[in-house]
């Protein structure tokens, strides 16, 4: 199994309990720069990967698929993490990684232990207090939205199917008792509590 570990901003604090339990108990662990390395060295030793900073899709494609072919084996047999700054689900580097297994490897499970995120560590350090709808955006099209508070679902999927989203997930009560993840509108409930969650997608045209 492959685990991206979220290590959070960079202060050794702001580790959750689950990523440093998750570094003790792997029995690899890999990181993408010397930041990271810093902040797992505590818990268990890593090595790091290289994945620089290009745009050049053809070259950074060779190396994700290097990258993966050399955890590929370890994630077979074991459990291997991968630890990076910020969430790994959140314009983070193991994303990339992710498909490229995915792609490869289809064997290897992967999961991912979410981590305090730049959006998050944003708000905390500047005291910006933010309790309405707001845009993330890193200059590229928008394809995705996530609604909060998803009470009325039928109503919000059929306003985001006429924006052009066609791919729905449903979560509610996340890490809780009687957590619920429901994926395609056509299985989605019409009625969501205070903890639900709607995540629309806009596939590839």
């Amino acid at each position: 199994m492959l685990i991206g570990v979220g290590l959070g901003p960079g202060d050794p604090d702001l580790l959750t309990l689950k990523a440093v339990n998750a570094l003790k108990d792997s029995d690899k662990v890999y990181v993408p720069g010397k930041m990271a390395e810093e902040l797992v060295k505590p818990y268990t030793d890593s090595q790091i990967l290289d994945f620089p900073m290009l745009r050049d899709y053809d070259v950074l494609n060779e190396i994700w698929k290097k990258n993966a072919d050399i955890i590929a084996n370890e994630a077979r047999n074991g459990t291997v993490v991968f630890g990076l700054i910020g969430d790994p689900n959140f314009f983070s580097t193991f994303t990339h990684l992710k498909r490229v297994m995915n792609k490869y490897y289809p064997d290897v499970e992967t999961a991912t232990i979410p981590g305090i995120s730049s959006i998050t560590s944003f708000a905390s350090r500047t005291d910006s207090e933010i309790d309405s709808s707001f845009e993330v955006s890193d200059g590229s099209d928008k394809k995705s939205k996530i609604v909060l508070k998803a009470k009325h679902t039928h109503d919000i999927i059929r306003n985001l199917t006429e924006e052009g989203y066609d791919n729905f997930i449903f979560a509610e009560r996340l890490f809780l008792d009687r957590e619920r993840i429901i994926k395609g509108k056509e299985n989605i409930p019409g009625k969501g509590n205070y903890f639900s969650i709607l995540y629309a997608e806009k596939g590839e045209k």
